[in-house]
């Protein structure tokens, strides 16, 4: 298995241009924030009977997902998974609140676009193919790289 640091060195061979970085600081953190958005919009009957908790924000199809997401993270670093659990809150809980004035699946589908043609942009910038088409992994590296990149003392 490769290492946080394997991955962030793969995946940083096409992100070395600096407007291509900027975009993907503002677009991988709109589109992981949109992808919880349009899992909070599946009906969750299921998991709200079940749990009973009355806790929307948890009882929900994001919230099972990016348990399975923490995961994937967790064997890579335990600090990585904290800092991508406080993110994954932090959109849950906006979502939420998104959810209480607009239709959300509406809201997530159009940041998720967009999101998506900036990433495009800014790989035409960089000449050079995103790396979750090498590896669909690459896709769950991505906000961890921007995390590590935004807020690391390096």
């Amino acid at each position: 298995m490769r290492t946080l640091d394997q991955w962030f060195a793969e995946y940083a061979v096409s992100h070395q241009n600096p407007k291509n970085k900027a975009i993907h600081y503002i677009c991988v953190p709109a589109i992981y924030f949109s992808i919880v958005g349009l899992l909070m919009s599946i009906p969750s009957g299921v998991i709200a009977n079940t749990l009973k908790l009355n806790a929307p924000i948890i009882e929900n199809w994001a919230f099972i997902v990016l348990l399975f997401v923490l995961i994937f993270y967790i064997r890579l670093s335990i600090s990585m998974a904290v800092k991508i659990a406080l993110f994954s809150a932090i959109c849950l809980i906006v979502n939420y609140y998104i959810s209480q004035i607009f239709p959300l699946w509406i809201f997530s589908i159009g940041v998720f676009v967009i999101a998506w043609i900036g990433q495009f942009y800014g790989h035409n910038i960089e000449g050079k193919k995103p790396s979750f088409l090498k590896d669909l992994q690459f896709l769950l590296i991505g906000p961890a790289w921007v995390v590590d990149n935004l807020f690391s003392r390096k």
